[in-house]
């Protein structure tokens, strides 16, 4: 009876776990503060430092990977979801606003701060703003070795084709009925 290896492909990543070398398994850090800057085009002041198999391939099928994310003051991680993975942020610096909207459309939110954690569930709109008057710094931890990130902004009106306008205007015209 023959075997056949595993492969994994994610993305643009294919490894054969078989084919594993402890070579492959670097050791890396997640570096200081990024001390991120206004983005004058996004409106952004936050910088995100990724730790996942990409950069880590030592992470190839053991679902975990982590990210530090750096919030000048007034900085917004705009909302966006994860599709493969639940996050949990940990506050290193500062204090946040974290909020993450259900499939019910139950909003969530609070401010956390240093030393406390916040979990946003799988796949769930969630944001991060950094409301203090000094930056914050949070690290943040996935289920996934890749867990992807789509911006709901870019997902709709940064397409390569644009959204039909009537769509945008029927999508308007529902949500406004959703808040009466």
């Amino acid at each position: 009876m023959h075997t056949i290896p595993m492969l994994f492909k994610i993305s643009a990543l294919l490894i054969n776990p078989m084919k594993r070398q402890t070579s492959r398994r670097p050791t890396s850090s997640l570096p200081e503060s990024q001390n991120p800057q206004l983005n004058s085009t996004t409106g952004s002041a936050v910088a995100v430092t990724g730790a996942n198999v990409e950069k880590i391939p030592g992470l190839n099928t053991l679902s975990v990977s982590l990210a530090r994310i750096d919030y000048a003051p007034g900085g917004l991680n705009p909302p966006h979801t994860h599709p493969r993975a639940t996050e949990v942020v940990y506050v290193l610096e500062g204090e946040l606003e974290v909020r993450f909207i259900t499939t019910a459309n139950k909003l969530f939110s609070k401010t956390i701060m240093i030393g406390e954690v916040f979990v946003f569930p799988r796949v769930l709109v969630h944001f991060q703003k950094n409301n203090g008057e000094s930056p914050a710094s949070v690290l943040s931890a996935f289920n996934s070795q890749l867990p992807g990130t789509v911006s709901v902004a870019a997902s709709l009106f940064a397409t390569d084709h644009a959204l039909p306008e009537d769509v945008l205007t029927k999508t308007q015209r529902w949500l406004i009925r959703l808040r009466k």
